[in-house]
């Protein structure tokens, strides 16, 4: 199929209309907002030709510049058959353009309108509707859970006993909630209750929750963590989580072509198929009848505009979402036991976000994948205005959307900050 390239001149959110018409068309491949379309243009070229291979050996991942190879090479070798790149530079969005195609099997191709999925990056929206309603004052971050759930209780235990969770620690994962290791599933054919999914309980194919630690006393990374949140949000709004985020975050937004409801039919239709580490088709990790810890269905572009206005609202540029002030303590380390070797770098726990500070810059990310083949790289410097999203429909994703965030921070000469 030929390539079919729209450039579009104007900034967000002021044509926003217009963006959405052209991003209506299926096969649009690529979106410049930026008047300097040569220069952007150029850029682009350089990236997709100078991809770096990885130093794996030990410690974290660094770039090989002495290797590069092109991005249609990598994506070979790496069995990813999709990918779609946001980069945003001065506190806008620069462009997007996606690669590649949806489905192995029928070779349909990717556009810019295409849902991939976001995998854990949906818990930094989950965080943005929980401040959200800490603002309205209907909670407090340091509320005891227990007291504000109605049909479900965390269990208590011996680790309970003195200290009770708290919100904050659910967002910080700092609970001591299990992750939990047999992961989720679901009979066939069934959709299990949130609550079913929280007590282990048929339908539902999980470990049920525990707490394996004093709460406050330590950091563990919990999935399941977060659907507790979205039973909270649930039990205290009235509302289900998918209304809550289309309400306070996605609607404000723009994000017209995002959501957190398990995918239709139709919604499957204009999503990616996770594809596993041989490049094999297969069905969708997503969790049943729950969405927080993984469920949102996005693009580059649209998961971008979510970074831009958390990034101008620190800045006290905006606020369509959080105040200044909330942003500023969601961007604060909450966890002073925060291991950094075991979190791939990160130096600190926000609000339902990662953080890398190193001197004066700041960085928030998200990371997110989706067993069995689906994953998302979101990451942004608050104090400089430069960021990307890096959406592919490949597990192999994880080591490729690093590859590329490290062609596109060469490219534009982004501090060292970034070269984790």
């Amino acid at each position: 199929m030929q390539l079919i390239v729209y450039i579009y001149l104007l900034p967000l959110p002021q044509h926003e209309k217009q963006v959405r018409d052209f991003l209506d068309m299926s096969n649009t491949k690529i979106l410049i907002l930026s008047k300097e379309e040569d220069e952007i243009k150029e850029r682009i070229k350089r990236i997709e030709t100078r991809i770096p291979q990885l130093n794996l050996d030990g410690g974290l991942p660094t770039p090989k510049w002495e290797i590069t190879s092109n991005l249609s090479e990598q994506m070979q070798k790496l069995n990813v058959p999709g990918i779609n790149i946001a980069v945003i530079n001065n506190f806008e969005i620069e462009w997007t353009k996606c690669f590649g195609v949806k489905d192995i099997r029928t070779q349909e191709q990717v556009s810019l309108n295409t849902l991939f999925e976001a995998g854990s990056a949906t818990k930094t929206l989950v965080a943005v509707a929980v401040l959200n309603e800490v603002e309205k004052n209907l909670i407090d971050l340091d509320v005891i859970v227990n007291d504000k759930l109605r049909t479900w209780k965390i269990p208590d235990n011996e680790f309970t006993k003195e200290n009770k969770v708290t919100l904050r620690q659910l967002i910080t994962h700092s609970a001591g909630i299990n992750r939990p290791s047999s992961m989720f599933g679901c009979e066939e054919g069934k959709t299990p209750t949130i609550e079913q999914i929280l007590n282990g309980e048929s339908p539902a194919k999980n470990d049920s929750v525990e707490v394996g630690f004093v709460p406050g006393k330590g950091h563990e990374y919990s999935n399941i963590g977060y659907i507790i949140i979205e039973k909270l949000l649930e039990d205290i709004t009235g509302k289900k989580l998918s209304e809550i985020i289309e309400e306070v975050v996605l609607k404000p937004l723009g994000m017209n072509n995002s959501t957190v409801e398990y995918p239709s039919e139709e919604l499957k239709k204009k999503s990616i198929v996770p594809h596993d580490d041989t490049g094999e088709a297969k069905e969708t990790g997503l969790i049943r009848g729950a969405s927080a810890p993984g469920g949102l269905l996005t693009t580059p572009l649209e998961l971008g505009k979510l970074l831009v206005e958390l990034m101008k609202a620190y800045h006290g540029k905006s606020s369509k979402i959080l105040s200044s002030e909330m942003v500023k303590q969601m961007f604060s380390s909450q966890v002073p036991q925060m291991n950094s070797a075991k979190f791939f770098g990160f130096t600190g726990q926000g609000l339902g976000i990662f953080l890398i500070e190193d001197g004066d810059n700041l960085l928030i990310t998200h990371p997110g994948t989706n067993m069995p083949g689906a994953t998302c790289m979101m990451i942004a410097n608050v104090k400089t205005g430069h960021g990307a999203v890096i959406m592919a429909n490949g597990i192999n994703g994880e080591l490729l959307n690093l590859m590329i965030l490290f062609a596109i921070v060469k490219e534009y000469q982004w501090s060292s900050v970034w070269i984790l």
